[in-house]
């Protein structure tokens, strides 16, 4: 329990925006400056303005930093993963669990009514839809109706954990992809 002469917080303290900057390996005003684009992060303000974060507070930084830094995403597309998909599916994300993700997923919007709304949110860019419809074949899928789709396709297919993850960073490796290519144009 002892660490380098200090005593170690539990799980559920509440953390100062210093120990919060350090765990994040972030600066103290890039958490200042997501509370002001992120109504989502709520830390408690205290006698001189200081700050104290809860445990979802920083589970939520965690999911927004996995989310702009490893994945790529703009501050735009993160507020509106969190807008359609509340801050639990943030928070699933960067952990990488995929049992929370479907359970999110599966129950839908109903589950998702106790978190905080935003306000309505630029319509430049969607997250996880393409822009373009698709009219053509991709990899052999598509065009020609539903028929010429193999076997595999169908209703009753279930895919495996493994599966989904690889199609999960496959898909944020396309996004990522494209916020490079909108860069260069």
């Amino acid at each position: 329990m002892v660490d380098n002469g200090e005593l170690e917080k539990s799980p559920d303290a509440f953390r100062t925006i210093s120990e919060v900057a350090d765990d994040l390996d972030l600066p103290q005003h890039v958490l200042r400056f997501w509370e002001t684009r992120f109504p989502q992060i709520k830390p408690l303000k205290r006698g001189g303005g200081r700050r104290y974060y809860r445990p979802d507070d920083v589970e939520l930084l965690k999911g927004i930093r996995h989310l702009l830094y490893d994945h790529g995403y703009t501050i735009k597309g993160v507020q509106k993963l969190l807008k359609t998909n509340g801050n639990k599916f943030v928070m699933a994300v960067a952990s990488g669990d995929l049992a929370t993700l479907e359970a999110l997923v599966a129950a839908g919007p109903a589950a998702r009514v106790d978190e905080p709304k935003m306000g309505p949110a630029e319509d430049d860019q969607i997250v996880g839809r393409p822009k373009v419809k698709v009219s053509g074949r991709f990899f052999g899928f598509g065009g020609g109706g539903h028929d010429d789709m193999p076997e595999i396709m169908s209703d009753k297919a279930v895919m495996a954990k493994e599966d989904r993850a690889l199609l999960q960073e496959a898909l944020f490796d396309l996004l990522e992809c494209k916020r490079l290519l909108d860069q260069v144009r």
